[in-house]
């Protein structure tokens, strides 16, 4: 996460960044759940695009780090059907920086891991559709899409903390606004498709941290870097705590 926002808004923005990331609310579920390592991977490919996509790599360094890219989001996808959005975000630095045709090399590394599962014996889109079946027959009957959307909503604002208000402000100007789109992208979908009815405090930490990195992103085009946001560092520590002391989480 730190590399993906030093590469992206700078080493100074991305050093205010770390206590948001370390103390986030969300933490609390990093040391629980196996998406964390999604979020790991997922996190990883961005960082392999974010190199793809300099200005000084060209010609095969470029296809090899796009490639990596690509493969890393794949075997993401197999952990966690919703991981491939975090491609969404590869897709828009490309386009940020003029590098459209290094997402034909990314989505042919993508595939690489799913069409190799595939050819073990598991069907990834398969998986999916069998997946979503069993999950309308047990839980969708019984929880409201409304109810449980807004709900959810809830415990994304929790998850974030404050961090996310500062990050959304600031969507519009700042050059950390990929990571935004494909994490915020992932999020509406699942709202709008009707996925969102519990389980997200696990099911979105691979975009929780994505969602909050422009909170100390420079503005542009002034260019001019936020002071380290110590309160709502402090403030997220705190709900964290929280949380934990009046919630019953997994372990």
């Amino acid at each position: 996460m730190l590399s993906a926002v030093r590469d992206s808004v700078g080493e100074a923005a991305a050093r205010r960044y770390l206590p948001v990331l370390v103390l986030a609310p969300y933490a609390i579920w990093v040391a629980v759940s196996l998406d964390g390592l999604v979020a790991t991977l997922g996190a990883a490919a961005i960082v392999a695009g974010l190199r793809a996509s300099r200005t000084r790599v060209r010609g095969w360094a470029a296809s090899g780090w796009a490639l990596t890219a690509g493969l890393l989001t794949g075997v993401a996808a197999l952990f966690s059907y919703s991981a491939p959005w975090l491609g969404l975000s590869i897709v828009c630095v490309y386009f940020a920086r003029r590098r459209a045709f290094l997402n034909v090399v990314t989505g042919l590394g993508a595939l690489v891991p799913v069409l190799g599962a595939q050819l073990l014996g598991f069907g990834w889109a398969d998986g999916l559709v069998a997946a979503e079946t069993d999950y309308a027959s047990r839980v969708a009957p019984y929880r409201s899409v409304l109810w449980w959307s807004a709900i959810s909503v809830v415990v994304l604002l929790l998850a974030t903390g404050p961090a996310i208000v500062a990050s959304a402000r600031k969507l519009r100007n700042t050059a950390a606004w990929p990571f935004l789109v494909g994490a915020g992208a992932a999020v509406v979908f699942s709202i709008a498709a009707g996925l969102a009815r519990g389980g997200v405090e696990h099911a979105w930490l691979p975009f929780f941290p994505w969602l909050t990195v422009a909170a100390v992103a420079p503005q542009m085009p002034a260019g001019e870097l936020p002071p380290a946001p110590l309160l709502l560092t402090a403030v997220g520590a705190a709900s964290a705590i929280v949380i934990e002391a009046l919630l019953i989480t997994p372990w």
